[in-house]
């Protein structure tokens, strides 16, 4: 764990050094590209047919500095991520430790725990011997009573085994203290270890409460980056997108700065010409009608050109809104319906762009196949489509029988356990809701299959009448070639004056002020000409008559003349609009051929982000089945489980009372073990008095031998009288009843004072020494007590014979233990259910969002064609506007021209 920590915060610095280097690379190239903005700014200012070009320049460069700004703000945001990302993975890693560090401590209290029960038992079974001891002890001290009651002298092997008796138990004595010294330090000792393992537990769940959380707080920021690194993904497209428009732009500004140069070098060509043609004035003349039509139609033409351009521009921009918009939407349509019906508007819109192509720009037979090809091609892409989405249909009824078998499993499942309605009445009720989703989206999706249905036919009948539409064009564009061919014909004759035209236009377009400067001058030279004029007209009056004949010629001549000139400029006009109209189409064709291919490139991969998600749903879809069918077992082992509780519930209770029995016998047992103190503290005592006893004994046996000795010696000799005479009557007999009542007196008082010293030692106040009844009854209570413990000790014996031994209690912690493993499963897997649950929702929200947003891309397409729409009615009104003063202006030259008089010149 602690190399991935490692490892993940070196892959995060080096995140940050390159995030710095990328920061320093960009600044550096903004900073170039503000001087080359600043240098191209000051260059334009000064011109102000530059004006609308420098304007939006401008305008790119304010959304290519708004967007550097918000790639800073964005990389100042993901390093802050970094550095929190990078904190969390240290607290998880000290929580790792801590719970590593815990677990460790666990398993040595543990050991030491275990260690303790093996020393208890070992002390329990050392107290059983001593016990044993203790009551062959007891036995062998009341049969030495018995002996000292009957007065029988000890001989010395008695003697010897009263003395290693006594010294056994005194050994047993010390042994049973030490043991139930170490009986009470390893009771505390467990008490303390079960409470050190309580707190430990508890604190292992605080630190897997604190890793939960840790975990999901990274998690959180982990989603975070994923989105502000997708967010910083469309910053950058856009900044390459402003940029290559930058790039165009300064391309565009070069591109007329080398016009503006060739229009000055042309410019000062028109000015040698003028100065030519100011040589003569016949050539004047000539040339002024000339120029006088060139420079109006120029002028048009330029007029026509600007606004051309000033359309191209607002094309451009509403171009660079329309891509704008259709990315965004390409973006947001990730649903199958929003691809499905996108795909019939693209499609009616590039039939409806090909029939307009087809009946305005007369385009050749070539391009016409490709389209029919490329829609024939599409309408395959479409039924494969279709196929496809009968097949998810028929994934979704085979997804509707498993859930209807599932719905049936549950319900037998249901009528089985009656006994358990009330804890699984919400599991029911929220697999019923499912269920009915379930239902209401396979009628959702036969409805879209329907209407999809619908729509293929749809498109099938739009199909036949674009085929149509396709032949009524190819008879069209027949009849527009030969038409073309005609006037192929015509157009070769005038095509080296439509040159020079051209260059003429070309050196005209860029200097038109220079132009009108001039056309001022050439105004100011006319008036002063029509003044020469009219002193000319008195000469040419008196001309007249020898040019009458010669007048009607010229006016017929004049008339053709005129005539062919307006079919020449019809026809010019007419080429003109036919090359616009063809470039433009030809422009308009490439675009759609590209926005073509991206359209495509990006449907096949929102296709394959689509297959994707599919198999991701149909994937979770088993897993929530699988986690169904899983918590419905472990519902049932949780019922077996809790049978199980309850009988161990119900042993734990008779173990209770077991163990609270055995604690009354460890009681009477202390008690009992302190009746034997007492009895052996009176013995410590009356061992003081052994001594004497033993030199008493020692004494009376002594006295008897000498007495065996002379009871042998007179024996023998009277068996062998030496001397026969000598007989005398023996002064010895037995004793008479007065001694023997002596003598049972002096033993009644040596075991009267034997009992008073052990009652002395018991209780600290003795009763009177007189009551001779009252220590008879004493002793006879003692011995009645002694029974009673020996009863008791019996039945305590057969009361732990029938207790459960440590088997029980191991078979019961391995119980206890696979129950924590079972409830701990069953949290786990409650949680995944939850996170299940969680998803799902996330998944439901995100469909409604991206049905919400199709709605809103819908609704804005719609509008745009609307726009468009009407921007191309303005268009066709302004160019009808447009060509109407043309023609005004052309009949009225025409009329102007027609006023003849005599010799055959106008009269202004």
């Amino acid at each position: 764990m602690q190399d991935g920590g490692t490892i993940d915060g070196g892959q995060v610095g080096g995140g940050k050094k390159g995030g710095e280097m990328e920061v320093d690379f960009n600044s550096s190239a903004f900073e170039a590209l503000e001087r080359d903005f600043q240098e191209v700014l000051s260059e334009l200012v000064g011109d102000k047919s530059l004006e609308r070009f420098r304007l939006e320049y401008e305008k790119l460069h304010r959304a290519l500095k708004k967007s550097h700004e918000q790639e800073k703000r964005l990389i100042k945001k993901c390093r802050e991520l970094n550095g929190e990302i990078v904190n969390n993975a240290a607290k998880v890693q000290t929580a790792l430790k801590l719970s590593q560090e815990d677990q460790a401590t666990i398993g040595s209290l543990r050991k030491e725990i275990e260690k303790a029960w093996t020393m208890v038992d070992v002390a329990h079974e050392k107290e059983v011997r001593a016990k044993d001891t203790i009551n062959q002890l007891k036995e062998e001290i009341s049969n030495l009573s018995k002996l000292v009651e009957k007065g029988a002298g000890l001989s010395v092997g008695q003697e010897n085994m009263v003395k290693e008796l006594i010294r056994v138990r005194d050994d047993l004595t010390r042994k049973t203290d030490e043991q139930g010294q170490t009986i009470a330090i390893y009771e505390t000792q467990l008490n303390e270890l079960s409470n050190q393992t309580q707190s430990l537990s508890a604190d292992v769940g605080a630190k897997d409460a604190l890793l939960h959380e840790a975990r999901d707080i990274i998690n959180s920021k982990d989603n975070e980056i994923s989105r502000e690194q997708r967010r910083r993904q469309r910053t950058d497209k856009e900044l390459r997108d402003v940029r290559s428009k930058l790039d165009l732009k300064t391309a565009e500004h070069e591109q007329m700065s080398a016009e503006l140069a060739t229009a000055q070098g042309s410019g000062q060509t028109l000015d040698k010409q003028l100065s030519e043609a100011r040589a003569t004035m016949e050539k004047y003349l000539r040339d002024y009608d000339t120029l006088f039509n060139r420079t109006q139609k120029l002028t048009e033409d330029l007029e026509d050109q600007m606004y051309k351009n000033s359309q191209l521009s607002l094309e451009n921009i509403n171009a660079d809104k329309e891509i704008k918009t259709k990315d965004n939407e390409i973006a947001r349509h990730l649903t199958e319906l929003g691809q499905w019906e996108r795909k019939m508007e693209r499609e009616k819109n590039v039939t409806e762009r090909y029939r307009r192509m087809l009946e305005e720009s007369k385009t050749p037979l070539a391009i016409a196949q490709t389209s029919i090809q490329s829609l024939e091609k599409e309408m395959s892409v479409l039924r494969k489509r279709e196929e496809l989405a009968r097949k998810e249909a028929d994934t979704s009824s085979r997804e509707k029988g498993l859930q209807l078998q599932a719905t049936q499993k549950a319900e037998d499942r249901m009528k089985i356990t009656e006994d358990l309605v009330k804890e699984r009445e919400m599991i029911i009720s929220s697999l019923e809701a499912e269920l009915t989703s379930y239902k209401n989206e396979v009628s959702r999706q036969r409805k879209d299959v329907f209407r999809l249905e619908q729509e293929r036919e749809k498109l099938g009948s739009e199909l036949s009448e674009a085929q149509n539409i396709y032949m009524q064009s190819l008879e069209d564009v027949k009849l527009r070639q030969m038409r073309i061919n005609e006037l192929g014909n015509k157009i070769s004759d005038w095509e080296v004056k439509l040159k020079q035209q051209q260059q003429l236009y070309e050196s005209v377009r860029s200097d038109r002020n220079l132009y009108s400067k001039n056309l001022i001058e050439a105004q100011d030279e006319i008036a002063e000409m029509k003044r020469k004029l009219k002193i000319m007209n008195h000469q040419i009056e008196q001309l007249k008559e020898d040019i009458t004949a010669k007048d009607h010629a010229l006016v017929k001549e004049h008339f053709d003349h005129q005539k062919a000139e307006t079919q020449r400029e019809q026809m010019r006009n007419e080429i003109d609009r036919m090359k616009r109209l063809l470039e433009n189409n030809d422009t308009v064709v490439h675009k759609q051929d590209a926005e073509v291919r991206r359209l495509a490139g990006m449907l096949s991969k929102m296709d394959e982000d689509a297959l994707k998600q599919r198999k991701e749903y149909d994937q979770v879809i088993n897993e929530r089945d699988i986690l169904g069918t899983q918590l419905i077992r472990r519902n049932d082992e949780l019922a077996l489980l809790y049978e199980k509780l309850k009988i161990q519930q119900s042993t734990l209770k008779k173990g209770e009372a077991g163990y609270s029995m055995r604690l009354m016998d460890i009681r009477t047992l202390k008690l009992k073990c302190g009746d034997l103190m007492r009895d052996l503290a009176i013995a410590r005592g009356s061992s003081n008095q052994m001594e004497e006893l033993r030199r008493e004994v020692f004494q009376l046996q002594r006295d008897l031998l000498q007495e065996k000795a002379k009871v042998k010696a007179l024996s023998e000799e009277l068996e062998n009288p030496m001397n026969v005479h000598r007989w005398r009557k023996l002064e010895g007999s037995d004793p008479t009843t007065f001694e023997m009542i002596q003598k049972i007196h002096t033993l009644q008082k040596r075991l009267i004072s034997k009992t008073e010293e052990t009652d002395e030692f018991a209780c600290p106040d003795p009763p009177p020494s007189g009551n001779k009844r009252h220590r008879r009854d004493k002793v006879v209570e003692r011995d009645l007590l002694l029974q009673e413990k020996e009863k008791l000790y019996k039945e305590m014996k057969d009361i732990l014979a029938r207790q459960p031994g440590p088997e029980v209690a191991e078979q019961l912690s391995v119980y206890q233990a696979s129950l924590k493993e079972k409830t701990r499963q069953m949290k786990a897997m409650a949680s995944e259910l939850n996170m299940y649950q969680a998803q799902v929702n996330e998944y439901k929200y995100e469909m409604e969002r991206i049905t919400r947003e199709l709605q809103d891309a819908k609704r804005k397409h719609y509008e745009h064609k609307r726009r468009e729409q009407m921007l191309r009615e303005m268009q066709d009104e302004q160019r009808a506007m447009n060509n109407n003063p043309a023609e005004m202006q052309a009949q009225a030259h025409a009329s102007a021209v027609k006023r003849f008089t005599g010799g055959g010149f106008a009269v202004n």
